[in-house]
């Protein structure tokens, strides 16, 4: 199959209600409204394809941009690739998850991550810290500079406030990750996350809420969860 020919299957997959919910949630036109289940079925079948997942991506639509994650074959993807994607990346959905899976997975995860969140652009930045969170949570511990992560978070602690919506929201989940995934950084995250204090951040028409980052981490250990890392950022 070809770009094409998968987005003229996607368009016959879309459910109305699913596309309001999506729109809620901020995904924007052009989108059929294709629940994961069904493209995960396609990344089932397709597993990797690295020129595929690229056509996908530049078609635009929401449905086939995220599908183009889950079927990157994240080690080919080259820098001029990743930074296509945030660039392209035009909601909070695809900046923040897909285009942060797929970094993370990348050989140019952390380089870009850094590059990313200096970024003036909410959904670079937003990227930039998404690709962070995705890297502490799949990434052994002997592998993470924890200095550098350490000075983040102190990052975090001083500008999240002054941060645009999307930002702030992906701080906080970073702090999150650094305090559920990284053993040796758990305690100093929530410290900041109490620090810090509540994120107000505009969620949209949803019912979504910001977690309060100690409250989550501490969840996380007493379900012994800590340091379990992802098999993959993806999902």
């Amino acid at each position: 199959m070809n770009a094409n020919e998968i987005v003229t299957q996607l368009k016959t997959l879309g459910s109305d209600s699913y596309k309001k919910t999506l729109s809620n949630h901020g995904i924007k036109e052009p989108f059929y409204g294709v629940k994961i289940e069904y493209l995960k079925k396609y990344q089932k079948q397709i597993k990797k394809d690295y020129q595929l997942a690229l056509d996908l991506y530049d078609t635009g639509i929401y449905d086939a941009m995220y599908l183009a994650g889950l079927i990157a074959d994240d080690k080919q993807m080259s820098k001029k690739d990743l930074r296509h994607w945030a660039t392209k990346a035009n909601c909070p959905m695809v900046c923040g998850y897909t285009v942060a899976w797929v970094a993370a997975e990348s050989n140019h995860g952390r380089e870009l991550a850094l590059e990313w969140i200096d970024s003036k652009k909410e959904s670079i930045a937003s990227a930039g810290w998404s690709t962070l969170t995705s890297l502490v949570s799949i990434k052994d511990d002997a592998d993470l500079d924890l200095p550098e992560l350490k000075q983040l978070l102190q990052r975090v602690e001083k500008t999240i406030h002054t941060q645009p919506n999307r930002v702030r929201s992906n701080m906080n989940s970073f702090v999150i990750a650094v305090g559920s995934y990284v053993k040796a950084l758990s305690e100093f995250a929530q410290q900041i996350g109490k620090k810090i204090g509540p994120v107000t951040v505009d969620m949209g028409n949803t019912s979504c809420k910001v977690p309060f980052a100690p409250d989550y981490i501490q969840k996380a250990i007493k379900r012994g969860t800590l340091t379990k890392k992802r098999k993959s950022a993806k999902c």
